[in-house]
């Protein structure tokens, strides 16, 4: 379990650093591209996060990967991340600031799943009213899932709602039985 305080403190750290540097934006979006780089590709999550491969390695091979192609602050507060042996937190540091990044614009992350893919004036009528409601921005993401079967499930941070027919066959089980058997 990635220990979500110790990855707040580092993101709060690397946006102080960012905010000073005039370069949230482009700092968030280097971040970003460390993170899912390395957790896209198997072979370079595994090599990142095992605790045997020697941390003079690791720092090699990032800086070989990333040095000059990502912002200064990003590629040393990913060593410092391999010093100290918390690696594994880097997921959660990139999550934290785009979070934090959202938050500064007054926005909030919308993820929109459904079964089929919406066509743009849905989405935008959606995410229009959504706005009205919560009286907020949203930067939206859509999601296809075909195992919704049909309707739609919205996230918002903390907040879920569902309105899918797998979501609601699945509370009908819960009511009908006490537990999901679906």
């Amino acid at each position: 379990m990635v220990n979500e305080t110790l990855a707040r403190r580092y993101s709060a750290a690397i946006f102080s650093l960012a905010q000073a540097a005039g370069g949230i934006d482009r700092i968030g979006s280097d971040l970003e591209r460390v993170s899912s780089a390395i957790e896209r590709d198997e072979l370079a999550r595994e090599f990142f996060v095992a605790p045997v491969v020697p941390r003079e390695t690791k720092e090699r091979v990032v800086t070989a990967s990333f040095g000059g192609h990502v912002d200064e602050i990003v590629l040393h507060s990913v060593l410092l991340l391999v010093r100290k042996r918390r690696e594994s937190l880097l997921p959660a540091i990139a999550s934290e600031y785009r979070k934090m990044q959202l938050e500064t614009r007054g926005e909030e992350a919308l993820t929109v799943t459904t079964a089929r893919e919406l066509g743009a004036g849905e989405v935008r009528a959606m995410v229009a009213r959504l706005e009205r409601l919560y009286a907020k921005k949203f930067e939206v993401k859509q999601v296809v899932d075909p195992t919704l079967i049909g309707g739609v499930r919205i996230l918002m941070g903390d907040r879920r709602v569902d309105g899918t027919v797998s979501g609601r066959l699945e509370n009908l089980a819960r009511t009908l039985f006490g537990s999901p058997r679906v």
